[in-house]
């Protein structure tokens, strides 16, 4: 097996962004963040043309973030044990023929469960895109080639929306057909992913104890909770109950429910661009807590904005909270982590993330029945203003 060092002096010789095996790697990462983003702008559609209650639309981002929450750990040690790619391509072969066949649904049960095996084909594929990153890089070049992938998948992160309202605009179900994409890059990964395959073993049990030990540590619980709580917002109020909020109050087209949830990225890419001045500046923690500064003022203007193009203040508002909390929490966690225990740090901060994803559209759906489509962005508020409070406390001295 050659290590990255082995080829070290051939990589040096013309950019990563030219590299093949790079080029997969950000393909895959893009697959990994279509299955939300792209389908959202299509929901007040769907709602419609299925019959469904509003409340329910959260379920259809519940199920497909689901099996990430359990499956997160567990897929680190089956690609220690296996390998890469032996995780990745099955992965995206299932990622491709159920969120295609999404579209062709018409019963609300069958799209649920459709989106729950999109979901177990997606689990992997964001962590190990990271993993292969790791694998093939060192030094400056593993540096240089993750911040060269966030940059590609946040292109993808504020491009789907405005795909996925366009394509809705000729049906609910054209934008759940993008995952066929999924199936020739499958393809590919097996037959031109160059990768250094490990060979180790990892035992389950150890694994799981040493999970354990990391969670006794109150600081980085406080940044779990942290990572959970910024999903809990994104993939909750702003993701999911957004749209219908633009649908019902100002009755937009999907193409314009997409523009406007694609504007956040601009303020996140800003934002994180400065974030080295503000490290300089400002503690780890006193970043993250302005984040749920930000979030909270962002969702409390959201119910009484009453020009559509004027949403564009709270959505710039939460970006910036997004663009300082988000990196801000990987910085922290990498520099508390133990060397030796970092896998299993980034694996159940992982796990977090999954948490946040799955709970935040169940929450605030509750809160879309208790009072209506205000009520989502007043509980996201008070949300805000808890997490402040609890994260402040578990990361003081």
């Amino acid at each position: 097996m050659n290590s990255p060092e082995d080829n070290s002096q051939f990589e040096r010789q013309r950019p990563i962004y030219l590299e093949l095996n790079f080029q997969i790697i950000c393909a895959v990462a893009l697959i990994a963040v279509i299955g939300v983003s792209s389908v959202t702008p299509a929901f007040p559609k769907l709602a419609k043309d299925l019959n469904i209650n509003p409340k329910n639309l959260g379920l259809l981002i519940t199920a497909f973030t689901f099996p990430s929450l359990i499956l997160g750990p567990i897929i680190g040690i089956f690609a220690d044990r296996w390998g890469r790619k032996k995780i990745i391509v099955p992965s995206l072969f299932l990622f491709g023929i159920a969120g295609t066949a999404c579209a062709f649904a018409r019963d609300f049960n069958l799209l649920l469960w459709l989106r729950l095996l999109q979901g177990i084909g997606a689990a992997s594929l964001l962590s190990l895109s990271i993993t292969l990153i790791g694998d093939l890089y060192t030094g400056d070049r593993r540096i240089a080639a993750m911040g060269y992938n966030a940059s590609i998948s946040s292109v993808g992160t504020s491009s789907y929306p405005i795909i996925g309202g366009a394509l809705a605009t000729m049906g609910w179900y054209y934008p759940f057909m993008l995952p066929i994409l999924a199936i020739p890059l499958g393809l590919l990964v097996l037959f031109a992913l160059k990768n250094p395959e490990p060979k180790g073993e990892r035992n389950l049990q150890q694994y799981l104890s040493n999970a354990v030990k990391v969670l006794k540590n109150r600081q980085l619980f406080g940044l779990f909770i942290a990572s959970a709580a910024n999903f809990v917002f994104l993939y909750g109020a702003y993701v999911t109950y957004l749209p219908q909020l633009i649908n019902d109050t100002f009755k937009a087209p999907p193409t314009i429910i997409g523009l406007l949830l694609s504007s956040v990225s601009i303020a996140i890419t800003i934002t994180a661009s400065q974030l080295g001045r503000l490290g300089r500046r400002f503690s780890g923690t006193s970043l993250i807590s302005a984040s749920y500064v930000f979030y909270a003022l962002a969702m409390l203007i959201v119910p009484f904005v009453s020009n559509i193009w004027l949403l564009l203040i709270p959505s710039t508002i939460f970006g910036i909270g997004l663009g300082i909390g988000f990196p801000t929490i990987q910085t922290l966690l990498a520099d508390l982590a133990p060397k030796e225990y970092l896998a299993t740090i980034i694996s159940v901060n992982g796990t977090f993330y999954g948490l946040g994803q799955t709970l935040g559209p169940l929450l605030m759906g509750y809160a879309f029945g208790f009072g209506g489509i205000s009520s989502v962005f007043f509980a996201a508020t008070g949300f805000a203003v808890l997490i402040f409070f609890v994260f402040r406390y578990c990361t003081c001295k």
